[in-house]
């Protein structure tokens, strides 16, 4: 049960991020969990023992959780724009 909530949150996630990257149009539902979840992973890992809680690949599902998995999602997208653009945009 714990897979199909981190994947259903992170598919909001990463379509969340992708509407504020405007990379929308671009991306499908497919890439938009992988984002989602990468993003996550990337913020658990990273943002989480700064700022305390629990990340949300650990099941624990709260606002902190949400926002920081959000902010590593949409750092994700920024690093691929730049890497594929060569602009943040």
């Amino acid at each position: 049960m714990g897979l199909i909530i981190l994947l259903v949150v992170g598919g909001l996630i990463g379509w969340v991020a992708s509407m504020i990257m405007r990379t929308d149009g671009q991306q499908g539902i497919i890439l938009n969990v992988v984002v989602g979840i990468v993003g996550a992973l990337l913020a658990g890992f990273i943002v989480t023992p700064f700022i305390g809680g629990a990340p949300i690949t650990s099941g624990a599902i709260s606002i902190q959780s949400v926002l920081v998995s959000l902010v590593g999602a949409v750092v994700l997208l920024a690093i691929i724009n730049l890497f594929r653009r060569g602009s943040v945009r």
